[in-house]
C-alpha cells in the first residue's frame, strides 16, 4: 500500500520532517516515491513552519494513498492556509 507520511531529516534535537510518497513496507526514512512537501515543528521568526502540495497530495489520495494521522492534520491546515491566501 502507497502511504503519504513523514520522513524524519535534521539534527539531533532539531527535527525536520519532509512529507513523502512512499511503499509502506519500505523503511521510514529510506526510498520514497515522492517528495510533496515540509514540516518544520521548530520553525521560529521568518521560517517556513508547513509547506505541501495539496494538489498532489490530493493527485495519491485519488489513486488510494492513505494518509497517516499527522499528516492528515497538515493536510487539513495546509488546505485552510490555501483557502485563507486565495
Amino acid at each position: 500500500m502507497v502511504k503519504i507520511r513523514l520522513s524524519r531529516g535534521g539534527a539531533k534535537k532539531r527535527p525536520f520532517y519532509h512529507i513523502v510518497v512512499a511503499d509502506q513496507r519500505d523503511a521510514r526514512d529510506g526510498r520514497n516515491i515522492e517528495r510533496v512537501g515540509f514540516y518544520n515543528p521548530i520553525a521560529a521568526g521568518q521560517d517556513v513552519k508547513l509547506q505541501l502540495d495539496t494538489e498532489r497530495v490530493k493527485h495519491w489520495v485519488e489513486k488510494g494513498a492513505q494518509l497517516t494521522e499527522k499528516v492528515k492534520a497538515l493536510y487539513k491546515a495546509a488546505s485552510k492556509q490555501a483557502a485563507a491566501a486565495a
